[in-house]
C-alpha cells in the first residue's frame, strides 16, 4: 500500500508519518550559521542523540527535550522547514513528489538509503566529539 500516495499527510496516522524518514541522517547533520553573512555550512558532526551505525535516534521520545534545538517534523510545519533536505521523504510528500526508488517504503530495504541514497552514514561523528571553536 501506497499511502503516501493515497492519503494527504494530515490524514496520516501518527505511524505513517514516522515511516516516512528514510534514515538518511541528514537532518540530524549540524549547520553552523556565520554570523557575518547569515550564510549557514554543514559540519561533519551530528547531534549527539544520533546513532552513528543505525542513523536513528537513540532516543527519539525524549529528544526534544533533551536537544534544545531539535525540531519536529510534522504535517503542519513541514514546508516551513526550508533546511530539510530536498530528498527528504517528509518534504517530498508535502510537495506532491513521489519517494525514490531507494526508499524503505518502495523497496522494501531500510538498508538501501545508505548504498544509493543520499545518507551520511559513516561520514559524521557525535558533536560530543569535535572541538568547537568559540
Amino acid at each position: 500500500m501506497s499511502f503516501w500516495r493515497d492519503k494527504p499527510m494530515t490524514a496520516m496516522t501518527a505511524a505513517e508519518w514516522e515511516q516516512l524518514c528514510d534514515g538518511c541522517g541528514l537532518c540530524c547533520q549540524i549547520r553552523v550559521e556565520d554570523e557575518d553573512t547569515g550564510e549557514i555550512a554543514l559540519t561533519d558532526a551530528a547531534c549527539r542523540l544520533l546513532d552513528l551505525c543505525t542513523h536513528r535516534c537513540s532516543d527519539y521520545a525524549n529528544r526534544q527535550r533533551r536537544v534544545q534545538d531539535c525540531v519536529k517534523v510534522t504535517p503542519e510545519n513541514v514546508i516551513g522547514l526550508d533546511w530539510l533536505p530536498h530528498s527528504c521523504a517528509y518534504r517530498l510528500v508535502a510537495f506532491g513528489e513521489d519517494l525514490p526508488e531507494w526508499h524503505h517504503l518502495v523497496c522494501g530495504d531500510r538498508m538501501r538509503v545508505h548504498t544509493d541514497g543520499p545518507s551520511m552514514l559513516g561520514d559524521l561523528v557525535s558533536e560530543d566529539e569535535v572541538e568547537w571553536d568559540a
